[in-house]
């Protein structure tokens, strides 16, 4: 595979290092996942994400508006519905987090243990460290 360098000082590294922020965001891969399943509404999607705040929501889901991954449709009804997709574009986004996705679920509880364990040993070694002073 041969990967093609792009000039570092010139638009389009700005342009492509601002599209890999958005997507290597922890919420926008996790509303990503989420709305692979079909559209949600803001709390739905605010609820089952978890952690995050309303402003925050907000921010990511007008930021993949603007880039044309997430269709925002507003529903005249009372209370106002609003439902989030994700675009055609969105899809292709979606198809690439998936395999990651997958990944992290296949070893959430191997990551987990060693966490565990590194932070056993972590705070034995702090102990150790602090008795020898």
């Amino acid at each position: 595979m041969t990967v093609q360098l792009i000039d570092t000082g010139g638009e389009d590294c700005r342009d492509l290092r601002s599209i890999l922020s958005l997507v290597g965001d922890k919420w926008t891969v996790l509303i990503v996942v989420l709305l692979s399943d079909g559209p949600k509404r803001f709390n739905e999607i605010r609820r089952i994400v978890g952690g995050i705040s309303q402003r925050m929501l907000t921010f990511t889901l007008r930021g993949l508006e603007r880039d044309g991954l997430v269709t925002r449709t507003v529903f005249p009804t009372t209370p106002q519905r609003v439902d989030y997709e994700l675009t055609q574009l969105g899809s292709t986004l979606w198809e690439a987090v998936e395999p990651l996705s997958s990944w992290a679920r296949a070893h959430v509880s191997e990551i987990v243990a060693s966490r565990k364990t590194f932070d056993t040993k972590s705070a034995v070694a702090l102990q150790i460290a602090a008795g020898s002073s």
